[in-house]
């Protein structure tokens, strides 16, 4: 499966050993030290259920080139769905506010927007997470629907 590289960043696809390793709490050296996140706790529970989750479609370790590191995990919820596939990311605390989520979500996005079946990637973002909405706009993302709860953002093919 291949890497995706952008300016700062690696974005390889999870590993058998990696879902492992944060299931069984089993630090690796690579971890940055506040990884995994509780999000990727939860997303590495879920693809040990859901195995062909990796996948070069699926969830990718966020790994800062600089330290080579892995400070987070994103994903894209495969397959897609009339054309859409959602997205969705985290970043470790100690690497936040670096642009780091932007910069991992308009890799994949742009990534997403290269495959068959797929003209839109979309996310939700909670009103009360307005850092998680600068993230999507950064990544080229738009606002196009809102509840009161959510608001939906999308990426769409050029």
């Amino acid at each position: 499966m291949t890497d995706l590289v952008s300016e700062r960043l690696i974005l390889r696809p999870w590993t058998s050993t990696d879902v492992q390793a944060v299931i069984d709490g089993d630090r690796q050296s690579p971890w940055a030290a506040d990884f995994p996140a509780e999000g990727d706790t939860v997303i590495a529970g879920v693809i040990a259920s859901n195995p062909e989750w990796l996948s070069p479609f699926g969830h990718r370790l966020i790994i800062e080139r600089s330290s080579s590191e892995v400070v987070g995990s994103l994903g894209l919820f495969w397959p897609p769905s009339d054309g859409q596939v959602e997205i969705g990311y985290g970043v470790v605390p100690s690497r936040q506010g670096r642009g780091y989520a932007s910069e991992a979500a308009a890799a994949l996005a742009a990534f997403a927007l290269t495959l068959d079946g797929v003209d839109t990637v979309h996310a939700g973002v909670e009103r009360s997470n307005p850092a998680s909405a600068r993230v999507l706009e950064k990544a080229g993302f738009s606002r196009y629907d809102s509840t009161d709860e959510l608001i939906s953002y999308r990426r769409t093919a050029s």
